[in-house]
């Protein structure tokens, strides 16, 4: 399960910015999670909350912000929403598509104290 990594990655980059910025405590991670990131919401969710536990985010908050998949055809051009990395451009019917967003995950902001 790479979401329990993932979580440990988002406690890690809230600890290094604790240090950095002098916060003690996390209440809200804002993150967003693009639709072709491949990342199970609920898994991450269950996965933050274990690790977070007995730390500066325990019993944090965690709203995560879906954002829409986007790709290019490269044999036309055309930009398009994608739900999937793969599929069939709805212009020319080719299938050599490119991802262009919404496959990456970031902290977006944070509320601390």
């Amino acid at each position: 399960m790479h979401e329990m990594s993932l979580a440990e990655s988002i406690v890690q980059i809230l600890e290094d910015a604790a240090r950095e910025q002098g916060y003690v405590r996390v209440r809200t991670v804002w993150l967003e999670i693009g639709q072709l990131a491949c990342v199970e919401q609920e898994s991450l969710r269950f996965c933050f909350d274990l690790v977070t536990r007995d730390g500066i985010a325990h019993q944090a908050r965690l709203e995560i912000i879906e954002k829409a998949g986007q790709g290019r055809c490269l044999a036309c051009l055309a930009e398009m929403a994608m739900a999937a990395p793969y599929g069939v451009c709805p212009v020319c019917g080719s299938q050599n598509l490119q991802v262009t967003g919404g496959d990456q995950m970031r902290v977006r902001e944070l509320e601390v104290e």
